[in-house]
């Protein structure tokens, strides 16, 4: 009888440990100009559990939802990095970024709006991220990216669906939790 509850005990235990999550992809080194101006090197992410999602300033459909649930992430976390890319370099000048964050009391600590060369931008998207190309049309996912400390893509995530924040914060604690 011990010996059946010690077994029950550890097949418990087995199967309420958390699943890891995939690696689905690495994000390259990038070197980009945030929403103060200045350079941004990826490095700085480095060791640092991030989201990333792809948004412009002049959005009237989903990107100010986008940076609401984002917002609501680093309520929820004291340690997570976010990254918000524009998919529109031409007009998402830093002070457009910055006047776009603005309504979204982020803390440049952690969360940064970032612009760029469109061709380095569109292979963010496209090569390390696999969402939609930056190329002009504004067409972009409204998906959300988890990046490790390894800066492996570790989930994605689609902001519309029902679970959507449960779902991510889980995981970002998750991650957050791994050994480096």
């Amino acid at each position: 009888m011990r010996l059946a509850f010690i077994a029950a005990v550890a097949l418990l235990a087995a199967c309420s440990r958390p699943k890891d999550l995939p690696v689905m992809g690495q994000v390259p080194q990038f070197t980009l100009t945030a929403e103060s101006g200045e350079a941004f090197d990826s490095k700085s992410l480095d060791g640092h559990v991030w989201v990333a999602n792809f948004v412009f300033t002049h959005c009237t459909g989903p990107c100010p939802t986008m940076s609401r649930q984002m917002r609501q992430i680093q309520a929820q976390s004291q340690t997570v990095r976010l990254v918000s890319f524009s998919v529109d370099p031409v007009n998402d000048t830093p002070a457009a970024l910055a006047a776009y964050a603005s309504n979204f009391k982020p803390d440049p600590s952690r969360w940064r709006f970032l612009t760029g060369d469109q061709a380095l931008l569109n292979e963010i998207a496209l090569q390390a991220f696999k969402l939609n190309s930056v190329d002009g049309s504004l067409t972009h996912s409204t998906r959300f990216a988890l990046v490790d400390r390894k800066r492996q893509i570790r989930g994605y995530y689609i902001t519309t669906e029902d679970g959507f924040m449960t779902q991510i914060m889980h995981d970002i604690r998750q991650l957050e939790r791994e050994k480096s």
